[in-house]
């Protein structure tokens, strides 16, 4: 054998060994990541593993009063320093036919949605596919406003209208069917041909509306080639362990697949889906107590997203409301020198009202996710306080951000 074989068979047989360490070395990954998940899982049932015998009883008082005083109606839960320290289901999940919630039931989140979308959006920053600055014009050449961004969306500064109004004033005026939901095309389609008037010039001021986040939603379908709610099951919620944690649209389901219904304030109707319930990103995720719970250990832990991307999100971007109120990317903020950092949000869509509140320094989380639109999540004040927590209530708050009868007064 000449010198030349040699070299090639020494060649080959070097292949052949980088190929087999490379696979084993594949297959270790994969055996790796599927212990991970067990232990993860495992760690996940017990951080939601709950005993009513041993449950706060302060907690329990206080939610007693609150439906019976108040007519919560809904799924609530407590955690601390991972440990659920009380949750209850009470109350209908659908009046009309007299079905209960449990505590698994599935809630459209409505507004608390958008904490997600937050969620990824940051996540394809990080992986280059967009930037903060990124003109929405980049993805929709034919967006009829010039100067939105991103971070302008993120932080409700755009200066948007609300699509909801002027998408249902289009379609009963313009008699277009209503059966099946729109989507956030459609939507976007509408907004190129219609041009409707901005509420105010981009970046002037902070303007809360659903137009943001189902602008974003857009985006997210866009840059990934994804419908919103396969990005969302593949980068979120299962990497998060979400077992019970879904987007339905009216314009994917005929049908959205849950028993709970929304209801008005007096139980005189149930509030039914229709074809604003299709577009997704500002509203249409559905989720459990304890999947939020999930959700907030895995972005506390690094698995959805980096402690840089965090901090960001979690900057007031807008002047405060009260002086301690504020919005950063996706989350309602709590701001104070002297107070706890609370990142919170509220929803209201279609008779569900929620408030998903996280205490990031005392690592608490408060949920409570309603069904009944009664005002009933206005007297939580109680339960902040027991916790010594912010009371994460505008209202509680002069202009300066003091209490009344505080010292400041």
């Amino acid at each position: 054998m000449n010198f030349r074989h040699i070299v090639s068979a020494f060649a080959i047989s070097l292949t052949l060994f980088t190929a087999c360490n490379s696979k084993k070395s594949e297959e270790k990954k994969a055996a790796d990541a599927k212990i991970r998940v067990k232990e993860d899982d495992k760690a996940d049932s017990l951080l939601i593993a709950y005993n009513p015998a041993k449950g706060d009883k302060w907690i329990a008082n206080f939610v007693d009063n609150l439906h019976k005083k108040y007519g919560f109606n809904g799924n609530m839960l407590v955690a601390k320093d991972g440990k659920i320290l009380y949750e209850k289901a009470i109350g209908w999940a659908d009046y009309l036919h007299r079905d209960s919630l449990k505590i698994n039931s599935e809630f459209e989140l409505a507004s608390i949605t958008k904490t997600f979308t937050g969620t990824a959006i940051m996540q394809l920053v990080e992986a280059g596919k967009l930037s903060l600055n990124d003109d929405v014009k980049k993805f929709y050449p034919n967006f009829p406003y010039n100067g939105i961004t991103v971070k302008l969306l993120l932080s409700h500064r755009s200066g948007m209208m609300n699509y909801v109004y002027f998408i249902d004033d289009i379609w009963r005026k313009e008699k277009r069917p209503m059966k099946k939901g729109v989507t956030n095309q459609d939507v976007m389609n509408v907004i190129a041909e219609k041009k409707p008037n901005p509420y105010t010039k981009p970046d002037n001021r902070f303007h809360y509306n659903n137009s943001n986040f189902m602008v974003l939603g857009a985006i997210i379908e866009k840059v990934t080639g994804q419908r919103y709610s396969q990005y969302m099951m593949e980068h979120v919620f299962k990497p998060a362990g979400l077992k019970h944690t879904h987007v339905y649209s009216t314009s994917e389901y005929e049908k959205i697949p849950v028993d709970v219904v929304g209801h008005d304030r007096t139980w005189k109707y149930s509030v039914a889906q229709n074809f604003l319930d299709g577009p997704v990103g500002d509203k249409g995720i559905y989720s459990t107590i304890h999947d939020l719970v999930l959700f907030d250990k895995y972005l506390k832990n690094g698995r959805l997203l980096s402690k840089k991307s965090l901090d960001s999100a979690y900057v007031g971007r807008n002047k405060p409301v009260n002086g301690h109120f504020n919005y950063g990317y996706g989350w309602r903020l709590f701001e104070g020198d002297k107070m706890d950092r609370v990142v919170y949000h509220t929803g209201w869509w279609h008779g569900f009202r929620h408030i998903y509140v996280r205490d990031l320094d005392k690592n608490i989380v408060i949920i409570f996710l309603g069904n009944l639109t009664n005002g009933s999540l206005m007297h939580l004040d109680d339960l902040y306080k027991h916790f010594n927590m912010p009371i994460i209530r505008k209202g509680a708050y002069h202009g300066n951000g003091s209490l009344p009868g505080s010292d400041e007064d």
